[in-house]
């Protein structure tokens, strides 16, 4: 028999791992707690590392045929002046992409597509995780037990898992910040790709998908748990005097379909993202703010590296210590710059500090801009195949 794991989580980190697991050889079930699949979620951008990763795991051309490159578009003011502008064909001449925005639904069904029906448990959700002894790591789930000789935790933020090896660690904190965001109902005309908007203490933004349709979000900085009655008409109020086509992307949406999330980390870094033979994976063993898009990216890049670690490694111990040797330094970090970007970006508030900002990215070569987004985009995978 072959080498078994466990994935708990089926989002996009916990499918990547099980893709990637299976493609070295493993056998691989996915728990996944929720009921049914109802792929909830608005839309997503995937930067060169996320696309490098999915080519990895043999998803990548499937995944961009369905996106849209953000070639144009960049960051402006709430009365429409350019504090900077995105080169998406520069990107592109860099690092071999641009960019690409994807519903997060199809990224989900794309993924999920690419392992056996019989590998995703629904509505199965890991109540314990132990180690009964020194080769083997079991998980209970309801009624039924699983040994397996690999756990890996993808079960997010929240992780259970994670509070479990980790009782002493604080687990997510909030950034201050909630965001709000969805997908139009129908096509927008778009003069751009891709736009962020910053004004005091309040971003918003959207990323174009193929067929017309677009993702927005508003990110604002409120108390832990505000929540609006009607949340739609609570940004309509908040942006109508913000540039095009801002008011057009509200317009375009209904609100039912409009979805809210405090924006929360993990400030306090993990000491390790491997337990026995467990693996902290995703937003489990690095939960950011989503100010630089690399949430996901980072995720993927887990995936393929534990996967790769495990296929060369010679015993499951040394693989995991690769893992978390090369992953742990590297996640961190861009954690860290992802706090950064919020703090200088979106929750900035003072109209002193926001002016001087402005006035720093305006005088900022796009040459400049686009090395610091290379810092973070330029990482290249082991190989599976």
């Amino acid at each position: 028999m072959g080498n078994t794991a466990v994935v708990v989580g089926g989002g996009i980190g916990g499918l990547a791992a099980a893709i990637g697991l299976r493609r070295i050889g493993w056998e691989v079930t996915v728990l996944e707690r929720a009921s049914t699949l109802e792929d909830a979620g608005a839309g997503i951008s995937l930067a060169a590392n996320g696309l490098r990763a999915l080519d990895e795991l043999g998803v990548g051309d499937a995944v961009r045929e369905a996106a849209r490159g953000q070639y144009n578009g960049g960051t402006r003011t709430p009365q429409g002046g350019w504090l900077a502008r995105m080169d998406g064909s520069a990107l592109e001449k860099a690092v071999g992409t641009p960019i690409m925005g994807i519903p997060r639904a199809t990224l989900h069904r794309l993924l999920r597509d690419s392992l056996p029906t019989s590998a995703l448990l629904i509505g199965a959700e890991a109540d314990w995780v132990e180690r009964p002894g020194p080769g083997t790591v079991r998980v209970g789930c309801g009624e039924r037990v699983l040994d397996a000789d690999l756990v890996v935790a993808a079960d997010g933020i929240a992780s259970n898992v994670r509070s479990h090896l980790f009782p002493a660690h604080p687990g997510p904190l909030y950034s201050g910040s909630t965001v709000l965001r969805a997908i139009t109902e129908q096509a927008v005309d778009l003069p751009t790709d891709f736009e962020l908007t910053w004004g005091h203490g309040a971003e918003f933004g959207h990323i174009a998908f193929p067929d017309g349709r677009a993702e927005w979000h508003a990110v604002l900085n409120l108390p832990a748990g505000t929540r609006f009655a009607d949340p739609l008409e609570e940004l309509r109020s908040r942006f109508h005097a913000w540039h095009d086509p801002i008011p057009a992307l509200l317009e375009a949406t209904r609100p039912a379909v409009v979805l809210q999330h405090d924006v929360n980390e993990l400030r306090t870094p993990l000491p390790s993202y491997t337990v026995g033979r467990t693996a902290l994976l995703g937003d489990a063993a690095h939960a950011m703010t989503p100010h630089l898009g690399q949430g996901a990216c980072q995720a993927l890049e887990d995936a393929v590296t534990l996967a790769a670690a495990l296929a060369t490694e010679p015993t499951v111990k040394a693989a995991l210590a690769r893992y978390d040797a090369e992953r742990r330094p590297r996640s961190q970090a861009v954690a860290r710059a992802a706090r950064q970007a919020g703090r200088m970006g979106q929750q900035l508030s003072h109209p002193l500090a926001v002016a001087l900002r402005n006035t720093a990215m305006r005088l900022t070569p796009s040459r400049a801009a686009t090395h610091m987004i290379l810092r973070h985009h330029a990482w290249v995978p082991p190989q599976l195949s």
